[in-house]
């Protein structure tokens, strides 16, 4: 397995400032043995963001939440869903509570009629 090599901030930027000077790009692989598409990576991000595009660290990127604290968009959705989930729970509650209400309504007015002696359906009787 062949060793990862490790490029200075100072070299990319010349490597990026004689590609963009006009030089070869497979004559600058053939001289670094830097894949191409690595020195056309150099280059573009030379010309976006200049020197500052080669500032970042060596190694893995830090994991989105930790660089930035949290990400707000994701926050924002999450604490979205959480409220929307919560005042469903809410509704819920206050139809459990309603439908409990008319359920003991029903069985004192079952035990009302049978204790009266009137028939314990609602349906009328014939006679």
């Amino acid at each position: 397995m062949s060793q990862r090599r490790i490029f200075t901030k100072e070299f990319k930027v010349a490597i990026a400032q004689r590609i963009l000077a006009g030089e070869s790009v497979s004559a600058l692989h053939r001289e670094t043995g830097i894949k191409r598409a690595v020195l056309y990576r150099w280059r573009d991000a030379y010309h976006k963001d200049g020197a500052a595009a080669f500032g970042r660290p060596v190694g893995r990127p830090p994991s989105r939440l930790s660089a930035r604290g949290a990400n707000p968009k994701g926050e924002r959705a999450v604490a979205d869903r959480i409220a929307e989930l919560e005042r469903k729970i809410g509704q819920q509650t206050l139809d459990i509570d309603f439908l409990t209400r008319a359920f003991k309504r029903v069985n004192e007015e079952r035990r009302r009629n049978a204790a009266n002696g009137a028939p314990a359906s609602t349906e009328r009787s014939e006679k």
